[in-house]
């Protein structure tokens, strides 16, 4: 990071208090990102792009207001657009304090310098391997895909005397593709690449993309009924983000918008889950030394053998529950032009007891994806999605392809349900198997 804008954030931190802030906080962040945009078997669009910028957060009897800016030579216009902004709120009886200085988590496995020396060339040639896994599969051929290696360094800097700064990297890739069968019909498949050090050749990827294509080319009806349901991880992530995570952020539980207020210590979950919320997790893909307001990241067990055991918190949702709860570390940024919220870090799903699932199952349907997940109920837990990339499965084998599926569940009842898979995958930030359990299903 540049010393321009290190300086330029202690600046604006001083004509905050400089024009009245009780206290103020400014996040400043500075990026570098690579992206090939692929559209069919080539590159579209190949492109460098630099970002940096600063957000303040400005305190004035405990009602915050917020700004933020890309140009460096309108701090003062910054701060006094936060200052007014903490003003027209009014106070806020809930409001504590930001935080003080404490020790950083230990960061591991963020940070690779392969990423941080790769040029658009590299990139490219990284998307030509992804096309050439596509090639080499054949029987389905590339849609639309991408290759993104990004690396950064942001700071948190506060009114109570908190400094602190990490650097880290991101390399994702993705394809999706489409097959055609002899009728005519069409299928689709989609697979992705994320880690925080870069992968050396994406071909595996572009293989997997267009055999999950050209597998689910042919579909026949699927059967109405409660089945056995295998949910592969990228499905069962997106079913577990959207209708259980919600239900533990501390400002729905406080909000009444969460099934699980006031049940701390009750069983939510079969006896052999666990559900951890490690902002630490080696090379995960939301792991830092310090959350969006400069708090420690740390490892917070949500779920144990099924009992549940806490809830996430940010600073200002701690202080306004009282009782010395404190911030769990997870005031999530969205970038530097927006205020931190409650948000998971690396949300990681295991069973004391995983199982060869598909091998076990003697009849019913293996999902691989799901859409409308964001549809689901966060307080109640209720969702109804529309699975994809479906296969029957018969005595331990996935064999044909079923053309559509319609799902509807409870999350708390799955979770005390299911049976967890040996296969862990991290979808997005999330690190969960296949699961398995019974489901209401409906064909299409």
């Amino acid at each position: 990071m540049t010393e321009d804008l290190r300086e330029s954030g202690r600046r604006l931190l001083t004509l905050a208090e400089k024009a009245g802030a009780e206290e103020a906080e400014v996040f400043g962040l500075e990026s570098r990102s690579i992206d090939v945009d692929l559209r069919r078997d080539r590159a579209e669009m190949a492109s460098e792009s630099l970002s940096r910028g600063l957000g303040l957060r400005a305190v004035v009897k405990g009602a915050v207001g917020f700004s933020s800016t890309s140009d460096l030579s309108k701090l003062e216009m910054v701060a006094e657009s936060a200052i007014r902004a903490a003003r027209a709120r009014g106070p806020d009886q809930w409001w504590r304090s930001l935080p003080h200085p404490l020790m950083a988590g230990r960061a591991e496995g963020v940070r690779d310098p392969a990423i941080i020396g790769m040029g658009v060339e590299d990139c490219l040639d990284l998307a030509a391997t992804l096309i050439d896994g596509a090639a080499a599969s054949g029987g389905a051929e590339p849609v639309s895909g991408g290759v993104s290696a990004v690396c950064g360094r942001e700071f948190v800097l506060n009114s109570n005397g908190l400094f602190l700064e990490e650097e880290g990297t991101v390399f994702t890739a993705y394809l999706e593709t489409v097959a055609k069968g002899d009728d005519g019909t069409v299928a689709t498949g989609y697979d992705f690449a994320n880690s925080r050090s870069a992968i050396k050749d994406l071909s595996q990827l572009g293989r997997s993309a267009c055999d999950l294509a050209r597998r689910s080319v042919g579909g026949v009806r699927g059967e109405d009924g409660t089945v056995q349901v295998l949910l592969g991880p990228i499905a069962f992530a997106d079913i577990l983000e959207n209708a259980f995570v919600p239900s533990v952020f501390a400002d729905h539980v406080q909000k009444g918008r969460s099934s699980l207020a006031g049940r701390i210590g009750e069983t939510i979950a079969g006896e052999d889950i666990s559900i951890i919320d490690d902002g630490l997790l080696r090379g995960g893909m939301a792991t830092s030394g310090f959350d969006g307001e400069g708090v420690p990241s740390q490892r917070t067990p949500l779920v144990e053998g099924g009992v549940l055991r806490a809830f996430l918190y940010d600073t200002y949702y701690a202080g306004r529950e009282g009782g010395g709860a404190t911030s769990t570390g997870n005031a999530d940024r969205p970038g530097y032009a927006g205020i931190p919220r409650i948000g998971t870090t690396n949300l990681v799903l295991s069973s004391k007891s995983p199982a060869d699932l598909l091998a076990e199952m003697e009849r019913g349907y293996l999902v691989t994806g799901v859409i409308g997940a964001h549809t689901a109920n966060p307080v109640s837990g209720d969702f109804s999605v529309e699975a994809r990339n479906v296969f029957s499965v018969e005595d331990g084998v996935s064999s044909r392809p079923i053309r559509s599926l319609m799902l509807a569940g409870n999350v708390f009842d799955l979770l005390g349900s299911m049976e967890a898979g040996r296969d862990p995958r991290m979808v997005g930030s999330a690190v969960v198997p296949t699961v398995r359990a019974e489901m209401k299903v409906v064909g299409s």
